[in-house]
């Protein structure tokens, strides 16, 4: 049977633009062969600084654009192929990028979208963005489910995190994008691509518009589902003693000996929590086989931007952590394997993880991006019957671990509102344009009290 690529990459961009050329030189490395996969997804987090990302539309087009651009030149080195970037949405600072090959768009049939703020405030300074689609593969359709997410900081914030994971399984409810809201929403075509062009990226269903699926959470009894992001557990529940680090993980071959990151593994707060069913329901994950992806120091940074690289020094002896943070496998890609009720014999084989990486270092986050490519079979999931469904009671697509927020639009439009109020505020002290604007007005105002106090006298 045929396979869908699907490929992921989670990246907390540090609030800075990529560049472009650096980016796209690594995007790929997980891959196995180099085919191009059939649906890329960047996963992003901290896109840009908090002024920008609040206020969203134009002001993140610096942030973005760089990524479509590495897209470009990274697809082109894959026997030249093409991606158009069929949707982009962002929570906040959190965001979400899907690609498709050229050749294949007309093959999306729908689109969903979801986002839940679980900052201060519910905001979006951390939060979920996720988008859920119908690709249709001859006559059947699979359904997938992409979320990009950022949960709380800090080593001693573990209780936060998991409650971070309560709040988007809770808030995280998607909605149907008509194809003309894509169409006209896609200032998000990839940069070469004419203006002029004004052909559907989706195409009608033949059952019409009453064939979207109906709103739905994170967990659905047909969608694949992959959950990526910073997730910011850590492999510790305090911070690091001032001579810590003289016991962190450096490069070495061999597993056995005491630096070896895999030493580091066994104190990872997601998998504990994972299996003490606290957190990430479900969801499974490739064998972690790269050093911890957080947090590098300031000096590695800067010696990435001449040399991207693991995080180390210049002959890579060593990995160059910041003192004050616990070295951690922040950056994850997580996903469900197929229902029970697929895994039959005649059944087409499950998910496979083809590779998972972390990439190299890039000078603007403290963060190595994560990636992972996946083969799934060209099958769509069946809705389960009654008798799977009785087999099956316990399987987290037909009982999700927390049931959806009846308030969660209320909740969104107003942390929204909220959103803007700060936007606003923070544009306008914490940016050289909005300080200008305030100068502006400023002055203007002190112009005018003089010119009616000379009327005055």
């Amino acid at each position: 049977m045929s396979t869908l690529r699907p490929y992921v990459v989670t990246f907390n961009c540090g609030r800075e633009p990529i560049d472009p050329s650096t980016f796209s030189t690594h995007l790929f490395s997980a891959l196995a062969n180099p085919i191009a996969p059939d649906i890329l997804i960047l996963c992003l987090q901290e896109l840009a600084p908090i002024a920008y990302s609040f206020l969203g539309g134009s002001y993140l087009v610096p942030y973005l654009s760089p990524f479509r651009h590495a897209v470009t030149a990274a697809a082109a080195s894959l026997d030249n192929a093409s991606y158009v970037n069929i949707i982009t949405r962002n929570i906040g600072m959190t965001a979400i990028m899907v690609f498709i090959l050229r050749d294949q768009t007309a093959q999306v049939r729908w689109l969903e979208t979801a986002g839940v703020g679980v900052g201060m405030y519910e905001m979006g300074n951390k939060g979920a963005v996720g988008i859920r689609m119908g690709y249709s593969i001859g006559d059947s359709t699979l359904e997938f489910t992409f979320v990009s997410a950022h949960l709380a900081a800090m080593e001693g914030k573990l209780q936060r995190r998991n409650d971070d994971w309560k709040n988007i399984v809770r808030g995280l409810v998607f909605t149907p994008v008509s194809p003309t809201a894509v169409r006209e929403t896609t200032a998000q075509r990839l940069p070469h691509e004419s203006s002029n062009d004004t052909s559907p990226l989706l195409q009608a269903s033949p059952g019409g518009e009453d064939s979207i699926p109906p709103m739905s959470g994170l967990y659905a009894p047909t969608s694949h589902l992959v959950f990526a992001g910073d997730l910011n557990y850590r492999t510790s529940s305090t911070k690091p003693s001032p001579d810590a680090h003289l016991t962190w993980p450096q490069p070495t071959s061999d597993a056995n000996a005491p630096q070896h990151y895999s030493h580091l593994l066994p104190s990872d707060q997601l998998k504990r929590e994972m299996q003490a069913g606290k957190t990430c329901h479900g969801l499974r994950e490739a064998p972690v086989d790269f050093p911890p992806t957080y947090k590098y120091s300031d000096e590695a940074r800067a010696m990435s931007a001449t040399s991207p690289q693991d995080g180390g020094d210049e002959d890579g002896s060593r990995w160059g952590w910041a003192k004050h943070r616990w070295p951690s496998w922040c950056d994850r890609v997580l996903y469900l394997e197929a229902p029970p009720w697929m895994r039959s014999e005649d059944a087409a084989a499950g998910v496979e993880v083809q590779g998972y990486a972390a990439l190299p270092l890039m000078a603007s986050s403290d963060h190595r991006p994560v990636a992972c490519a996946f083969s799934v079979p060209a099958e769509a999931i069946a809705e389960p019957s009654e008798e799977d469904e009785r087999g099956a009671k316990m399987d987290v697509r037909l009982v999700p671990p927390f049931g959806l927020n009846p308030l969660w639009m209320e909740q969104r439009e107003a942390a929204r509102t909220k959103e803007v109020v700060v936007g606003i505020g923070a544009y306008l002290v914490l940016t050289w344009e909005g300080r200008g604007i305030l100068l502006a007005v400023m002055f203007g105002a002190l112009g005018g009290w003089a010119v009616i106090r000379s009327l005055l006298q």
